[in-house]
């Protein structure tokens, strides 16, 4: 079936349409009609807009919401700087070597904000340009009373262990493994576990614009991510104007916090086209080929976020590589050696990836790869010994299994919590990866006579 059994049943409803322009309300009549800002709002409420792109930005890509809320959000204490180490900091070492790690741990008695680390990235979030690559884990829920929300960029989470609970200003979702969820730039959310079960996962953020469905060109209307997969919130508020509220923000890689005396979840009404959204990977329509060859991984791309400057080149692509029928003859099926301009970080949600089946501590559920720019790699030694010489019938691959890549034309720099705070850098990945791939070369040492061939000289340099 094309969606994915959950362990933790759905607890939500939601509205469906990817960048739809949709409208919401808790209580009938609370959204005004045929105007954004009257007078007085019904039950008198304050309008307030949220913008996520310029105010003249073309209309395809303009996206904005207007809210209708008990409290508007500009009523808050001044901001001040919360001591958050550097684990959200855009700092980075730049180095070419394939680089592999061993399953992160969950980071205990922290909860959402405290359990964000980041592993890798590019850019600055001051200029709006550039991604940064984060590791997710925490045993607690947000204290009670806080919020949190993020001035750098969007945020597309990818669970690998445990459910997240978020409410958010537009309503609630909630977010398993093999599902995704994206919180745009500045929306206030908090993050519960379910049960007190602890979560870990990954998550990709990005500096300059928002994410995108890819285009399909050749393949036609249909396929891949599906606009109608897309699950958004519908409103859902409280009535608090008396409680002592902390929101904490994210601002260029350093933590703040403010005081209010009411909750940031009070959003009765809105409508527009800027909001949190969740999609399930189970439903991921994919393409490949029914020839030959390995088609290039942008053909399982879920979401992406382009560049302006290149044409069909993405600042961050999310790609994954889920169950799937390989039945290409004549061909190596998992992707050969290669070198990308584009640099590659791979996460495994659960099961293994065709291409990594040991070798160098082996590529295991939330573990992470980088392969950066025009860095060599391919499948190991024992994935490549197995691919060259099975019988090339249909099987289904990655079955049970869900591997994600977060592709970005960026040079990728790692954190010192990436290379050495964390632990989990294998030492001998390339090593242990490739350097047992064997020599094969058999070149001939003379032609048949009466083919019309020339006899071949071989050249031996020592």
């Amino acid at each position: 079936m094309p969606l994915t059994t959950f362990d933790i049943p759905e607890r939500y409803l939601y509205q469906t349409g990817f960048l739809a322009n949709l409208e919401t309300e808790a209580i009938p009549g609370a959204l005004p009609i045929g105007q954004n800002s009257p007078q007085k709002c019904p039950y008198g409420l304050y309008a307030e807009k949220i913008s996520g792109t310029a105010f003249t930005a073309p209309r395809w890509e303009n996206q904005q919401t207007w809210v209708y809320r008990i409290i508007p959000s500009a009523s808050h204490a001044a901001f001040e700087a919360v001591p958050s180490g550097s684990n959200l900091e855009a700092k980075f070492n730049y180095i070419p070597d394939q680089l592999r790690w061993d399953p992160f741990d969950v980071n205990k008695d922290v909860d959402w904000i405290r359990g964000l680390n980041m592993v890798a990235g590019a850019g600055d979030p001051a200029l709006k340009n550039g991604v940064a690559y984060y590791i997710y884990g925490a045993t607690l829920s947000m204290a009670e009373k806080t919020a949190f929300y993020n001035a750098d960029g969007d945020m597309l989470i990818v669970p690998q262990l445990g459910a997240l609970d978020i409410w958010t200003e537009m309503g609630r979702l909630l977010i398993r493994p093999n599902e995704i969820c994206v919180l745009p730039r500045g929306i206030r959310y908090r993050v519960d576990l379910v049960d007190n079960q602890p979560i870990r996962g990954f998550a990709l953020e990005i500096y300059n614009g928002h994410f995108q469905l890819p285009e399909l060109g050749p393949i036609g209307s249909n396929c891949l991510a599906n606009a109608r997969d897309f699950q958004i919130p519908v409103a859902a508020y409280t009535h608090d104007t008396k409680s002592c509220w902390k929101v904490y923000n994210k601002f260029r890689g350093q933590l703040f916090s403010a005081g209010q005396i009411h909750t940031p979840f009070d959003v009765v009404a809105w409508e527009g086209r800027y909001y949190p959204y969740k999609y399930d990977l189970g439903r991921f329509n994919t393409i490949g080929t029914i020839s030959y060859d390995h088609p290039d991984p942008s053909l399982n791309t879920v979401l992406t976020a382009t560049s302006n400057a290149h044409p069909g080149t993405a600042i961050a692509d999310f790609v994954i590589f889920p169950p799937r029928w390989l039945v290409a003859e004549d061909t190596f099926r998992p992707p050969s050696y290669h070198r990308n301009c584009m640099s590659e970080f791979m996460g495994l949600i659960q099961g293994t990836y065709i291409a990594k089946e040991g070798g160098g501590g082996g590529f295991q559920a939330a573990g992470a790869s980088l392969h950066n720019c025009m860095s060599s790699h391919g499948p190991d030694s024992t994935a490549f010994d197995k691919a060259s010489n099975e019988e090339l019938v249909p099987v289904k691959a990655g079955v049970g299994s869900m591997a994600f890549m977060f592709e970005s034309c960026y040079m990728v720099g790692i954190t010192d919590w990436g290379l050495t705070k964390c632990s989990k850098l294998q030492p001998k990945y390339s090593e242990e990866s490739w350097g047992g791939l064997r020599d094969h070369f058999q070149p001939p040492t003379e032609t048949k006579k009466g083919d019309n061939m020339v006899q071949q000289t071989l050249h031996t340099i020592n």
